[in-house]
């Protein structure tokens, strides 16, 4: 989860939105993002897909990469 985290930061602030903007995209609360970019959180499909949208990129392209955590 933390790669995942990680991946939403970097998108987030390519799109140089704030947490708060990402959250009202994707129509999430702003806490449970900083949980999701910290990797403290485990989103589920739904809420992964919705930060995507948000992002303005598809879920494939968000988790494209990660590696399962050893």
């Amino acid at each position: 989860m933390k790669q995942f985290g990680r991946r939403v930061r970097a998108f987030r602030e390519r799109l140089s939105l704030s947490q708060e903007g990402l959250a009202e995209r994707a129509g999430l609360d702003r806490t449970y993002v900083s949980g999701v970019e910290r990797g403290v959180r485990n989103p589920t499909l739904a809420s992964m897909q919705r930060l995507a949208v948000g992002l303005s990129t598809t879920l494939e392209e968000l988790v494209a990469g990660i590696e399962e955590d050893q």
